[in-house]
């Protein structure tokens, strides 16, 4: 039997939706068309197919997705992951800290910020650059209204530039909105043996 997972960690768990994943043999033309383009263009997860059952809003959902997230340009893959991961983090997103601290772990060879972060959250004792990001995301994460000028010539003394920082906030805000999406339509759970997990 799965049970929820609760703490955070770097191995991805299953996602478990509440609500029926669309059957793509009863899809319409309309949620075919909305699943042509999928986020990172990978597999098609049970995620994506309950986002399915709107496909106007998928239609939208996805291109925006990965224009932040992938886009060529500005701020690095690794550092995106880093702003998606603190705002999950922040918003209690297991399954969303998950997937992205992985794949900051991958793309950069190193699993020793995200075992920080996940330790210590913003208190995490960062190098200069990451510490900045880290910083910006939690607050932005926390309470929006309270980033000001002085967050930004932090994120400048870091030495980001103004499409740097503009990728970063658009990285981390993404994930207010999509925290809240896993939240509601699902969770994730650990299928394995009790056995493997000790």
């Amino acid at each position: 039997m799965s049970r929820v997972v609760r703490k955070f960690t770097t191995r991805v768990p299953k996602w478990r939706p509440h609500v029926t994943p669309l059957d793509l043999d009863a899809a319409t033309e309309e949620q075919r068309a909305a699943l042509s383009e999928t986020p990172s263009n990978t597999k098609i997860s049970d995620y994506v197919l309950v986002l399915a059952h709107d496909p106007q809003a998928l239609n939208a959902r996805t291109p925006l997705f990965n224009g932040i997230m992938y886009d060529e340009g500005g701020l690095s893959r690794a550092e995106r992951e880093l702003g998606a991961t603190a705002a999950s983090f922040v918003n209690r997103c297991i399954f969303c800290a998950a997937v992205h601290a992985s794949r900051y772990n991958q793309i950069t060879g190193d699993e020793t910020l995200m075992h920080k972060l996940f330790l210590d959250g913003a208190a995490a004792d960062l190098p200069d650059r990451e510490q900045a990001i880290l910083r910006f995301a939690v607050k932005l994460s926390e309470c929006p209204p309270a980033i000001g000028a002085e967050d930004f010539e932090a994120l400048r003394a870091a030495g980001l530039d103004t499409q740097e920082i503009l990728d970063l906030a658009l990285s981390t805000a993404l994930f207010g909105w999509a925290n809240r999406l896993m939240h509601t339509l699902g969770e994730p759970v650990d299928d394995r043996h009790p056995a493997e997990t000790e």
